[in-house]
């Protein structure tokens, strides 16, 4: 496990992003690249899988329309996709990976895809969000 961590930690400092937050005994990373439209990130360690998430908005009430704009939105996202929480309050960017052969192109295309949905999609969440 020790061993994916570091792996996965050392993609992150390469890819240019900071770690905000550590806890090698949980797995969990909070990284940061507000340039590339990152902030507070969560990447998780669950063998077999690293889980990257990214809190997007809130919801203010249930709205079959951007349920539906979201959902269509995500037949262009190349990595991940959008998520609903739990709750069924927040909207997150989610993705996850294999670790048994992860390497920096496959972290690299996760975060990219986030940035690249970020760049076009972005007022479009702004407004969702208001």
């Amino acid at each position: 496990m020790d061993n994916n961590f570091d792996k996965v930690k050392s993609f992150i400092l390469e890819l240019g992003y900071s770690i905000e937050k550590e806890d090698k005994n949980e797995n969990v990373f909070v990284i940061d690249n507000e340039e590339e439209g990152v902030k507070n990130m969560i990447v998780a360690i669950a063998e077999p899988i690293v889980i990257f998430q990214q809190h997007l908005f809130n919801l203010k009430k249930d709205d079959a329309n951007i349920f539906k704009a979201l959902l269509q939105k995500n037949q262009d996202i190349i990595h991940g996709a959008f998520i609903i929480d739990s709750t069924g309050t927040k909207v997150l960017f989610r993705d996850t990976l294999q670790l048994e052969n992860l390497d920096m192109n496959e972290v690299a295309g996760t975060l990219n895809s986030l940035s690249l949905l970020m760049a076009e999609y972005g007022r479009k969440i702004v407004e969702f969000s208001a």
